[in-house]
């Protein structure tokens, strides 16, 4: 039996991979044992329990940006949480510890380096984190989501999918779908998303639009998300909902997406080829953007900046799309050319390969790798990984 770390947390981007992953090994491999590393804060301390994982927490210590207390005491603290991980990861047995990067991820690695523990890294956005780009200067099993990231020795494996996303067949999904959302079979849908909490301008924006989006045939299956809900003007076709928990059939029924391009939405939709109109999210480092960049130079997708994506522009732009049916089915074609349904299972046999270097004694270090430099606390303490 084999003691595996999974480290990684804080947000959905994190958690759902390592989840996800965890599945997976622990389908191919019943008799492994997975802990999962994490904070009491993030969203791993309700989600990793739910799924039957044992949570291991470490202290959530975020890299000070300013010359204060805190910032004084970050360098002992983060040696403290590594000693003190280190310690738990011998007294538990394990060998081979995986990340997915957040605030937990970084002592992860260093932790594994003192001891010697292969480890694999896994980066869901086009920009690394810092997280990972310390880990990936430690291992050289490291994998990315999009080919586009740059990280020491990655390889694409893709992200690791939920379940009914890998293995939905849209074609023999469609019917339910329909019936679910009360849609027209006859006519197209446009899928419009900004997420669970929603997307303020891409609702508004679609919602002043609604009556030329209607006019091209379509029907609009809107899911508004819980802040910032919009009217509905009971138009025929215009299908509003504030939360869906299907998605996996509003993929399987719509034919393009207007959606936020977050890294899981962006690789859902590629999985499944469904074509796309991005509106990345304003704020952070420009992540989503990024994340977007594959399949908009495949041409499967469109990205339209969140400042510029008003009434106007979607009647200058997404109106002319939907008339272009051609386009539509092309766009479809290049998404899912930029698509992986078996991210899960490639990151799996990524985190074998790692176990297996230990067990045959090769180094988990790169012979690159400057160990003062690894050692550096304060290169991966921020959620960014």
């Amino acid at each position: 039996m084999t003691v595996h770390l999974f480290a990684g947390g804080g947000t959905a981007g994190h958690v759902n991979p390592l989840l996800a992953t965890a599945d997976r090994l622990r389908e191919r491999d019943p008799e492994a044992e997975v802990l999962v590393l994490g904070t009491a804060e993030g969203l791993e301390s309700r989600l990793v329990p739910e799924r039957g994982y044992e949570l291991v927490t470490v202290p959530r210590l975020p890299f000070p940006r300013r010359p204060n207390g805190d910032a004084l005491r970050f360098p002992s603290r983060f040696r403290a949480a590594v000693a003190e991980l280190a310690d738990t990861l011998t007294a538990r047995g394990v060998e081979v510890v995986t990340g997915f990067g957040g605030y937990a991820s970084a002592p992860a690695y260093l932790a594994a380096r003192r001891l010697g523990l292969p480890l694999a890294i896994h980066e869901a956005n086009a920009r690394p984190g810092l997280a990972n780009r310390l880990g990936a200067r430690i291992t050289p099993h490291v994998g990315v989501t999009f080919a586009s990231t740059r990280l020491p020795h990655s390889r694409v494996v893709g992200l690791p999918l939920r379940r009914e996303i890998e293995r939905l067949d849209r074609a023999a999904a469609r019917a339910e779908a329909v019936e679910l959302f009360g849609l027209d079979p006859r006519r197209p849908v446009l899928l419009v998303t900004g997420g669970s909490t929603g997307a303020r301008r891409v609702n508004e924006s679609v919602a002043a639009a609604i009556a030329p989006l209607l006019g091209c045939g379509w029907q609009v299956l809107h899911i508004t998300g819980s802040r910032s809900p919009v009217d509905d003007p009971q138009l025929p076709g215009y299908h509003l909902l504030e939360y869906c928990d299907r998605m996996d059939l509003a993929l399987a029924v719509a034919d393009l997406a207007v959606s936020r391009a977050g890294a899981a939405t962006v690789c859902e939709l590629a999985a499944v080829g469904v074509p796309a109109v991005f509106v990345p999210y304003a704020s952070g480092n420009g992540e989503q953007a990024l994340n977007a960049r594959d399949a908009v130079r495949a041409g499967g997708a469109v990205l339209i900046r969140d400042a510029e994506f008003t009434p106007a522009r979607i009647e200058a732009e997404i109106v002319p799309l939907l008339l272009d049916r051609a386009r539509v089915a092309a766009m479809a074609a290049r998404m899912a050319g930029t698509g992986h349904r078996d991210g899960a299972d490639r990151m799996v046999d990524l985190v074998l390969e790692a176990a297996a270097s230990g067990r045959s004694g090769e180094s988990a270090a790169p012979a690159s790798t400057d160990p003062a430099s690894a050692d550096e606390p304060t290169a991966g303490a921020e959620d960014a990984g």
